[in-house]
């Protein structure tokens, strides 16, 4: 338990990005989606409507990581991402499934958070707390969905962070978050994130291509660091955080604040 004694400060801050994640999307999603909001309404296009929801999301996304709380805790808020860095060996296995534990905690006080603010808005079958479900195409396309983008995200995070570019990661990152859900979204809803669907589909009681959602993003990110490590031989993996130079401690390298 000295893992716990020593960075459970890390694993709050990992539960809280995904709830404040959260917060944002299912507010959003109310605010955009739910028929008596007057954005609703006056965006009839389903298109602009994601844009504008891709840009919230890819801009929550960028401040999460540039943060206070997001440059000490590495910001992951995603337990496919930390599982991948699990497996490059930047993180160490108790603070994984800590890591993973606190993300999938947080996602759901969100949810539940946006819900006390929000009243019955959140429920309406228009919002359904945003769930992330199969498009028309089904869970087949929704699987192969997620894992493209879900690789697509880790592969540019893999090779951006550990460039002469790497303060940008998190700007990159965010700019992804954003296409993919304007573009991506009607295919699979666009989670990328096994603690983001959970935390939406417990009160909506939406569990039936759970599966996809789990399997999928830890796929395609696992995918994408065999890829990053394998083909090019000569590539390191330097830190397990989005945004490692700042003055925060980092639990992955041993650096104490500075």
């Amino acid at each position: 338990m000295s893992s716990l004694r020593r960075h459970w400060p890390e694993y709050l801050m990992e539960a809280a990005e995904l709830g404040l994640f959260m917060l944002a999307a299912t507010l959003g999603t109310v605010l955009l989606e739910h028929p008596a909001s007057p954005v609703r309404r006056a965006l009839p296009d389903p298109l602009l409507r994601r844009a504008l929801m891709g840009l919230a999301m890819g801009a929550t996304a960028v401040a999460i990581v540039y943060s206070p709380l997001g440059q000490r805790s590495g910001a992951h808020f995603n337990p496919a991402v930390t599982l991948t860095f699990l497996r490059l060996g930047k993180v160490a296995p108790v603070d994984a499934a800590f890591y993973v534990a606190a993300q999938f905690l947080g996602g759901v006080a969100g949810v539940l958070l946006a819900a006390s603010v929000s009243g019955t808005l959140l429920a309406h079958p228009s919002v359904n707390y945003a769930v992330t479900a199969p498009g028309a195409g089904g869970p087949a396309v929704a699987f192969a969905a997620e894992t493209a983008i879900s690789f697509g995200l880790m592969t540019a995070v893999l090779v951006v962070s550990n460039s002469r570019f790497a303060r940008a990661t998190g700007l990159v990152a965010g700019a992804l978050v954003a296409i993919w859900i304007t573009c991506e979204a009607p295919l699979s809803g666009t989670s990328m994130n096994p603690a983001r669907t959970l935390g939406s589909a417990l009160p909506a009681r939406v569990f039936d291509s759970l599966w996809v959602y789990f399997g999928a993003p830890l796929a395609g990110m696992l995918l994408a660091a065999e890829s990053y490590t394998r083909l090019g031989r000569t590539r390191t993996v330097r830190c397990a955080k989005l945004h490692h130079e700042n003055r925060r401690r980092c639990i992955f390298c041993g650096e104490p604040a500075r």
